[in-house]
């Protein structure tokens, strides 16, 4: 670590980044005024909780705790007391399952849910599982009909699976009114989190995939030097497309870090699966050659469900992936087993890389988290675009710029199961836990926050509050501004919500690390079998009722 560079950095804490990056930053901050339906930011009154919640502890305070997440929960009580009598819930014990990752999702949710439990006098029991053990244990449980928790935390992938199996709760009326779903960003509207025309969920999150770079490698003289004098083509600038990305990767090996002076990384790719959550990064690099503006399919044909991972388009990806394993310090030592959570926490966050895809939470994270030290040298943009696009229609390549936005995951939301329908008592107080998980001033301390979530109400994009929790201006411009881009790009990669997704994302990996570790012949090859797998899955569904939920997924 060059150590006066870093506490230069460090000292630097009070005056963030004062400009945003010319007409990117104009577009993050006119795209969020999109988001919020025009109205100007400055037009929404503070509200006096809002405001408390979001000095606890305030940025540059250090990483809220557990202390924290159950001062945010008692200040948010205000809707559980509206609805639900003191010492109501006496008696009733309820099941949640729920993530642990980076002691965030469930650590949070046991701190929030400590008031509610001594106001309403309900007990929750907790079963924490890991990002990678996630999909297999929730499938376990459709599969033997074991469902042996009241609340999951479940993204809307799954809803295929769980609601299409008659597993969930229908939502009560007083819920809907509670937590204001009106107040979601668009994308998060019906269909999502419904079945059969009946609403199942309650979101928590909103998820797409952003763009994150370090500001200070394109800052650096010394890098803007060495790519003019390498023949590098352009300005040696943050990048806009994906050519661009595979281009500064290259020529990063063997550059130095401007932050830590440890050895400098490009683009950094997590080549171990992650339960199925890792195939989206490869989608990340895929959808802007992949996802036609004239065509709302990209992972499988409408018609037949043959499936498109092996066409021209993922197979470029895959090839830009086993391009730059095969440059000796292209990706840091032992790349080979680093999934998403080490690329975001263990690398990116901690100083180790330029360039990133990942949930936007990063950003909050980047600016509130004791162990990230990118804060002040971090920006954000919409994932890279391309030159060029494949369409599937005419199996052609075009020539021409575009750009795709990878909706990954749509978000995590919190469900309640049918299994509690029997019981009137318990089915009330499962939903109201629920509810004040997905609370709306609750869930703007979250989006501020590590939590494992990102902003996906209008009202998280009222700029003046995360300035008063201490942020400053042009950095939530420019990290709000991604994440609004992303959910109203007209191009948006939408996730679709069919049965078994996280069975061909799964398989999708397994195929991927091999191709990665060289046990296919070329990046074909590997697209090939996973293709082979994908056919099988849906073969064992059922083609012809996976073709109408794909349909239906895509609003066609």
């Amino acid at each position: 670590m060059k150590l006066g560079v870093y506490e230069k950095l460090m000292a630097m804490q009070a005056s963030r980044r004062t400009l945003l990056k010319g007409a990117a930053g104009a577009t993050a901050a006119l795209s969020a005024s999109t988001v919020l339906g025009g109205l100007a930011t400055s037009a929404f009154a503070q509200d006096n909780i809002r405001a408390e919640i979001l000095k606890i502890p305030g940025v540059g305070a250090g990483s809220p705790g557990d202390a924290e997440w159950q001062k945010v929960g008692e200040l948010c009580l205000g809707g559980t007391k509206s609805t639900v009598e003191e010492g109501e819930f006496e008696g009733v014990e309820l099941t949640f399952m729920g993530l642990n990752n980076q002691n965030l999702h469930n650590f949070l949710f046991r701190g929030f849910l400590k008031p509610w439990e001594a106001y309403t006098g309900a007990k929750i029991n907790w079963i924490d599982l890991a990002q990678a053990d996630y999909n297999a244990r929730l499938q376990q449980s459709i599969a033997t009909g074991t469902v042996d928790f009241d609340i999951i935390e479940m993204g809307a992938p799954f809803e295929g699976d769980v609601l299409g199996k008659g597993l969930a709760s229908e939502m009560p009326d007083w819920v809907r009114d509670l937590i204001d779903m009106d107040d979601y960003v668009d994308y998060l509207k019906e269909p999502v989190g419904t079945w059969d025309g009946k609403t199942y969920r309650i979101s928590i999150d909103g998820d797409c995939h952003t763009f994150a770079y370090r500001t200070d490698y394109y800052e650096s003289d010394e890098l803007k030097q060495a790519w003019a004098e390498s023949g590098g083509e352009g300005d040696w600038a943050p990048p806009t497309t994906w050519e661009q990305v595979q281009a500064h990767s290259k020529f990063l090996a063997g550059k130095k870090d401007p932050l830590t002076g440890l050895d400098a990384h490009g683009f950094l790719d997590p080549l171990k699966g992650w339960g199925g959550f890792g195939f989206y990064f490869l989608e990340d690099r895929a959808t802007a050659y992949a996802k036609h503006p004239d065509d709302p399919a990209w992972l499988f044909d409408p018609e037949t469900m043959k499936p498109r991972v092996n066409n021209p388009a993922f197979v470029q990806a895959i090839q830009d992936v086993m391009d730059l394993i095969a440059i000796s310090g292209a990706y840091p030592a032992d790349q080979i087993n680093a999934d998403p959570g080490t690329t975001a926490f263990q690398q990116f966050l901690a100083g180790t890389g330029g360039m990133l895809t990942w949930w936007g939470d990063v950003g909050s994270s980047a600016r509130t988290s004791d162990t990230s030290v990118v804060g002040d040298v971090v920006g954000f943009s919409t994932l890279p675009g391309s030159n060029r696009v494949y369409n599937s229609q005419t199996s052609e390549w075009e020539d021409k710029a575009n750009e795709a936005p990878n909706m990954a995951y749509i978000g995590w939301g919190i469900y309640v199961m049918a299994r509690v329908d029997g019981d009137e008592k318990k089915k009330k107080a499962a939903w109201s836990a629920a509810a004040h998980l997905g609370g709306k001033d609750l869930s703007l301390w979250a989006s501020a926050y590590p939590s494992g979530f990102q902003p996906y109400r209008n009202s998280h994009f009222q700029y003046d509050e995360w300035e008063e929790a201490g942020y400053d201006r042009a950095y939530i411009e420019d990290y709000l501004g991604s994440n609004a881009d992303s959910y109203n790009h007209p191009n948006a990669a939408i996730e679709p919500r069919i049965p078994g997704i996280f069975q061909y994302y799964s398989v999708a990996e397994d195929e991927l690390a091999k191709g990665f570790a060289g046990q296919y012949g070329s990046a074909q090859e590997t697209a090939d079998a996973i293709a082979a797998a994908w056919e099988k899955i849906t073969d064992q569904i059922g083609r012809d009722s996976q073709i109408a939920l794909y349909k239906a997924s895509l609003g066609m």
